[in-house]
């Protein structure tokens, strides 16, 4: 099956299906933000902007990669684009593969800078495709989109499942540190498993700009791969989907886990901007979300704003509530880690103790 039809059903079954976590969060319940019954804030004069990566953001959000690659998916990524352009916020396209196979389909990742020239905007390629077309393979990818930085996803889970999957895993971290010499950030990005402490220390030696955790808590690729296999009759990758639907770090727990002196992007499971809020709290520069947006990204762009628009005013609620004016002071805000994640996260060896004592007033 072409790169290319593959795109647009995976963008079908997201749409359509149930393709979150089952029985695994992404840990946002177990954050407990403390109020301030004093908040001695003006909440109309919070200022929820932030430098990620060389560009100034309204709100710390990104629209994580969703789409491309297909001739349908052009108005939808024309609508993601168009409202993050309108609010500020960062978009990232979906894997750039099918542009680097078939340049018939560029129109539809070209179509984000074209109606978002403002915007961050970052591209997007597997560690397959590095291996596969070299830095100067990643270097038009970037140039497609007029790219501020470049994200290599990890998504080993998901090609484990499926029959067409790259198993071959050797050697990433070699090209992923050939390509950070490159003239824009590169971020390292997982879809839906999580990034282990390891693996954020490899990275961080590659050279890497920033890390996007990708956890579990949100969209299972390995359940995609279910349906896919499903409709085909093919019963061992249904077997192996269902198996490892829920496979690997939730969210929270990733973020922590990728405390290494690198900006982290919270992503996985988030779903409101209280989730924005706790995840900045434990440690993310910023947080991204898909899935909420694809349904509304095929209504149009007034549909994606609304849905951002709400999570942001959500977002500027939490701040107030815990008394922080500036994202930065919500970076310092206490936050109190319980239930399952602090067990995990006591068992992983972390002291978790001095989130709960962060305060500008101790």
């Amino acid at each position: 099956m072409s790169t290319s039809k593959r795109k647009i059903e995976h963008l079908n079954l997201c749409a359509t299906s149930p393709v979150e976590s089952r029985t695994v969060s992404a840990g946002f319940c177990d954050i407990l933000l403390i109020n301030r019954a004093l908040p001695e804030i003006n909440m109309d004069e919070i200022d929820m902007s932030m430098d990620f990566l060389g560009k100034r953001l309204s709100a710390p959000f990104l629209i994580a990669s969703i789409t491309g690659g297909h001739p349908d998916t052009i108005p939808i990524n024309s609508a993601l684009a168009k409202a993050a352009e309108e609010m500020g916020v960062g978009i990232g396209v979906g894997s750039q593969r099918a542009a680097m196979e078939d340049p018939e389909q560029e129109e539809s990742f070209r179509i984000v800078r074209d109606v978002a020239p403002e915007a961050f905007i970052y591209g997007n390629v597997g560690a397959a495709q590095i291996k596969e077309y070299g830095v100067e393979g990643i270097e038009k990818v970037i140039e497609m989109i007029d790219a501020d930085a470049v994200a290599v996803h990890l998504n080993f889970l998901q090609e484990a499942i499926q029959p067409e999957g790259d198993r071959d895993a050797s050697g990433c971290i070699d090209k992923i540190a050939e390509i950070c010499s490159l003239n824009v950030p590169v971020i390292v990005k997982e879809t839906g498993a999580g990034i282990s402490h390891d693996d954020a220390l490899l990275l961080k030696k590659a050279g890497v700009s920033a890390i996007d955790v990708g956890g579990v808590g949100g969209t299972s690729w390995a359940g995609v791969e279910v349906y896919r296999a499903r409709d085909r009759k093919d019963t061992l990758s249904e077997h192996l989907g269902e198996r490892f639907w829920d496979f690997g770090i939730p969210t929270v727990a990733s973020i922590i886990e990728c405390s290494v002196s690198l900006p982290v992007i919270a992503t996985g499971g988030v779903r409101t901007g209280l989730d924005i809020a706790k995840s900045i709290a434990i440690g993310a520069s910023a947080a991204s979300a898909a899935l909420p947006f694809v349904a509304p990204a095929m209504e149009g762009k007034n549909q994606v704003v609304d849905q951002l628009f709400r999570m942001i005013e959500e977002l500027k609620v939490a701040m107030f509530l815990c008394g922080c004016n500036t994202i930065e002071k919500l970076r310092s805000s206490p936050a109190v880690i319980t239930g399952w994640t602090l067990e995990y996260l006591t068992q992983r060896g972390f002291d978790v103790k001095d989130f709960a004592m962060h305060s500008d007033v101790l």
